[in-house]
C-alpha cells in the first residue's frame, strides 16, 4: 500500500514539473567529432569504437565552462560515460576502490564506484555503488548500464572486461550565468605497466539545457 502511495506522489511530481516548464534552451552540445575542445580545461581526444571521445582518463579530470546562460531555474546535463576495462568497484586495497565523480560549480552530484568485472560461475564479482553513491551501496557489476558489449580501450591489450556504456542524466537546481562541469576519477592500481590500458574512462555526446519553470 505504501509503495503505491509513493508511486502516485512521484508521478504527480513528475507531471507537475513538466507542466510548469515554460522554456528550455540547449546551451551546449558536443559530440567531439569536429575536435572542438573550446572552454574545456585538460581536454584530450581519442578514437574509441569508431567515434571521437573526450578522454581517455586515468587519475585525471576535465572541466567544461559554459558561460552566458539565459535566465533559468534548472539545468539538465546528459552524456555518455564509457567505463573501460578492469574497474574494481568497491574492492579495497591494493586494487580499489575505483571512484568516479561529477561536480557542478564545485558541488558533487555523483560520487560513485564502477565495477567492470567479468562475472561467471565460481568467479568473485567486486560490487559497485552505481547507480547510487559510494561507499554504502553494493550492487552487481554493470548495474544500470546501457551497453555491456563494447571492446576494451586498447586494441593491442587483451582485456576480457571490455567497455561498459552508461547514459548519465542529471537535472539540478541552477541559476548562475555560468556553469562549470567537472568529471574526475580516483583509480587505484598497483602493478600495471600501462594504467590507461588497464582501466580508464571517456565521455561523449555532452548536452546541457537551461530550463525555466
Amino acid at each position: 500500500m505504501l509503495k503505491n502511495i509513493l508511486l502516485v506522489i512521484l508521478l504527480i511530481f513528475i507531471f507537475s514539473c513538466k507542466k510548469n516548464i515554460s522554456n528550455e534552451v540547449e546551451v551546449y552540445n558536443n559530440d567531439f567529432e569536429s575536435g572542438n575542445l573550446s572552454n574545456i580545461d585538460n581536454g584530450i581526444l581519442s578514437q574509441f569504437n569508431g567515434t571521437s571521445v573526450l578522454g581517455n582518463y586515468n587519475n585525471g579530470s576535465f572541466a567544461l565552462t559554459v558561460s552566458n546562460l539565459p535566465k533559468h531555474d534548472l539545468v539538465e546535463i546528459s552524456f555518455d560515460l564509457y567505463i573501460h576495462d578492469s574497474w574494481d568497484g568497491n574492492k579495497t586495497a591494493p586494487d580499489g576502490p575505483d571512484i568516479w565523480e561529477m561536480l557542478v560549480d564545485g558541488n558533487p552530484y555523483i560520487n560513485t564506484s564502477f565495477s567492470n568485472s567479468a562475472c561467471g560461475v565460481g568467479v568473485f564479482c567486486s560490487p559497485q555503488s552505481y547507480p547510487l553513491d559510494y561507499p554504502n551501496n553494493y550492487n552487481n557489476p554493470k548495474v544500470g548500464a546501457y551497453r555491456t558489449d563494447l571492446p576494451g580501450f586498447c586494441e593491442l591489450i587483451t582485456n576480457p572486461n571490455g567497455t561498459t556504456l552508461y547514459k548519465i542524466e542529471k537535472i539540478i537546481r541552477h541559476s548562475n550565468k555560468a556553469l562549470i562541469l567537472q568529471c574526475l576519477d580516483k583509480l587505484v592500481q598497483t602493478d600495471s605497466a600501462d594504467p590507461k590500458c588497464d582501466e580508464s574512462w571517456s565521455i561523449d555526446n555532452i548536452k546541457i539545457k537551461a530550463i525555466t519553470l
